[in-house]
């Protein structure tokens, strides 16, 4: 029989369990933001169309993010504690909604300032709350459904979640500030680390195992 771990000791072997799948998912995303930089770069876009382009492909991404955000902080929950549905929706929503944000926006505004880069706030929740609450609300509904099906729903949509995150972060960058991207594909490379990784790991891991009952057994 597996020795019973506490909440903490199962959030930490969680987060290294899940560590493979999002270093792929951000490297993923990179690679798959630098194909299309030169796709753009052969079309001959200038700079500003591109970067409209990145505006319209980013509301699509941080739409994903939100759905893929809200089934794996659900499914997460629900996998540990399947007591209290409402509870679970609850927690995939805010989860959801207010992490994407920050790694979607937040991170990739305040780093896009620290290299050195004029750029704007555009709060996606708050401008356009119609486009944002379905996705959520689809996630939440997919979460509770993935954890009786699927095997490794958690690591599966993690991935998933990280790699849309990733992209809409550089897309972020791209669209309200930092149109050359490539040529700080260093610094990019670490906004994303950090937008990705400490936002995504909280709401998939972090958020939904912290608010897990009590009683609830991890092994």
């Amino acid at each position: 029989m597996a020795k019973e771990k506490s909440k903490t000791q199962y959030i930490f072997t969680e987060l290294l369990h899940h560590l493979p799948f999002s270093i792929f998912g951000v490297c993923l995303g990179i690679v798959f933001m630098g194909v299309l930089t030169f796709i753009a770069t052969l079309a001959q876009a200038n700079t500003g169309l591109f970067a409209s382009a990145s505006g319209e492909l980013f509301h699509v991404f941080h739409t994903s993010h939100v759905l893929l955000s809200a089934v794996a902080t659900t499914a997460m929950f629900w996998k540990h504690d399947d007591r209290n549905i409402f509870k679970a929706c609850l927690i995939g929503f805010l989860g959801s909604l207010m992490i994407c944000g920050i790694s979607d926006i937040f991170f990739p505004y305040i780093g896009g300032l620290i290299l050195g880069h004029e750029m704007n706030i555009h709060i996606c929740l708050i401008k356009n709350p119609g486009t944002i609450f379905p996705f959520a609300i689809v996630g939440v509904l997919a979460g509770l459904a993935v954890t009786a099906n699927f095997e490794k729903s958690t690591e599966y949509s993690h991935s998933a979640h990280v790699f849309v995150s990733s992209v809409a972060s550089i897309l972020y960058l791209i669209s309200f500030g930092l149109g050359d991207w490539i040529h700080s594909i260093g610094g990019v490379f670490l906004i994303t680390i950090f937008a990705v990784m400490i936002p995504c790991c909280a709401s998939d891991i972090v958020f939904p195992l912290t608010c897990t009952h009590r009683d609830c057994k991890h092994t």
